[in-house]
């Protein structure tokens, strides 16, 4: 399916599942159907799994706006906990349109807990209480936490999944990768498909080099890979250090939780000639969240001078973050969006787009950490493979065969929007909208 098919099925008011494989678009219509609904002063949440997701749509964690938390079932007593929370309430009840981002770390029991949340506070026997839900993801991205990698609980096991009667809307063109040795590579893994082929490819980057002037991203499997390579390369660097801080605005427990998700950090150190990474979208700057590039120097305000790896030199001014209710902003956070790349982990890497990266896969201990970390990357030109364990290209057989059923019926549901001709699909957004707007 195309973007513009399944932005329309979107907007005839359909719950939608969006998905596709990486590099596809799918954060590309959420933005579309997000600024459709906006313009029209639609109540719409803007939700992810993470919070690290939900910043790159300037959005929440599903949990915090749900209500459901840290909690793992939901009891009468919860309920009614929720339902006497004012703002909360009113929330719930005022929204029109649900989009959740990054679908595939989100449990199926507790997917169903926010149904019937839902479903008590508006007093709706509908599933997600009547609005409309839009999921958005790809299953072989990172899944759910689990102790029993054996029994893993994806969402599409839960109840809430099949009454919702997603649109299943497969997006199939590449938008980040048009290296069709590399979209081999990644069609392997994702269909199960790796051979001796697949590993021979993989096994010439080894060999890549990069020229002096550019520091490609390493990404590791683990936190403390990262944290022992960043600090020590910027301190090798003996220019003058210059600090940028974060300002805040808004309730403490709401700022808190902002930072935590957001990955600039508090106390931004810099120096001339550290790599850094962009960690947010600004397409008119030219920038987009995994540009890299290296700080060149700083201007009389002290903002700093980035050199992206295509050459281009951009004066980074501050960024702003926010969590908004009722279009009122209740948390802002405002940094220079940059952080030192040196390296990163796989987890906070899902989501960007990396010009050229290093990456050590031989300490991958989740199905599908491979695929992740690999497609983040736009060519086999910028990708320099460090290591491979037996864990790292395999995904899960159950993502595998469900993955050939949403195709199937995403082509279904493609051939069916097109025989419903321009006037159908015309009538069904405009009752949609008008439904929402009256």
């Amino acid at each position: 399916m195309k973007q513009r098919e399944a932005l329309e099925i979107m907007k005839m008011g359909y719950n939608v599942f969006l998905t596709g494989e990486a590099g596809t678009g799918k954060t590309h219509v959420l933005h579309q159907y997000i600024k459709t609904l906006k313009n029209k002063r639609i109540p719409i949440a803007i939700t992810a799994s993470t919070g690290i997701a939900a910043t790159h749509l300037e959005g929440v964690t599903i949990d915090a706006w749900s209500g459901l938390g840290i909690r793992d079932v939901v009891t009468d007593r919860d309920l009614s906990e929720i339902s006497h929370k004012y703002h909360l309430k009113n929330r719930l009840l005022k929204t029109k349109v649900l989009i959740i981002d990054e679908i595939s770390m989100i449990h199926g029991h507790r997917f169903d807990a926010i149904d019937k949340i839902l479903r008590f506070v508006r007093k709706s026997d509908l599933p997600f209480g009547g609005i409309q839900v839009v999921l958005s993801g790809d299953l072989f991205q990172l899944p759910p936490v689990s102790h029993d990698r054996n029994n893993i609980d994806f969402i599409f096991r839960s109840r809430a999944w099949d009454e919702l009667g997603l649109r299943i809307c497969y997006l199939y063109e590449a938008k980040r990768q048009s290296d069709r040795e590399f979209l081999k590579v990644l069609n392997d893994i994702r269909h199960n498909q790796v051979n001796q082929s697949t590993y021979d490819i993989l096994s010439q980057t080894k060999n890549h080099n990069y020229s002096d002037s550019f520091t490609p991203t390493k990404l590791y499997t683990h936190n403390v890979d990262v944290d022992a390579l960043n600090k020590p390369e910027l301190d090798k660097i003996k220019s003058e250090s210059h600090f940028f801080h974060m300002s805040t605005l808004g309730k403490d427990t709401v700022v808190d939780a902002l930072k935590r998700t957001c990955l600039a950090p508090e106390i931004l150190e810099l120096k001339k000639g550290a790599a850094v990474m962009f960690v947010k979208n600004n397409y008119d700057k030219g920038y987009v969240n995994g540009t890299l590039g290296k700080v060149v120097g700083f201007d009389r305000n002290n903002d700093p001078t980035v050199e992206t790896v295509t050459h281009k030199k951009i004066t980074v001014e501050p960024a702003t973050w926010t969590i908004s209710e009722d279009e009122k902003i209740i948390a802002q956070i405002t940094q220079h969006p940059l952080r030192l790349a040196w390296a990163i982990t796989v987890h906070k890497s899902q989501g960007m787009t990396l010009d050229a990266a290093e990456i050590d896969l031989s300490k991958s201990f989740v199905e599908g950490m491979g695929y992740v970390a690999l497609s983040r990357v736009r060519s086999l030109t910028g990708l320099k493979l460090l290591g491979l364990n037996d864990m790292a290209l395999r995904v899960n057989p159950q993502i595998s065969a469900i993955d050939e059923g949403l195709r199937r019926t995403s082509d279904e549901i493609e051939s069916n929007y097109k025989k419903l001709g321009i006037i159908r699909r015309w009538k069904k957004k405009y009752n949609f909208m008008y439904r929402l707007t009256s």
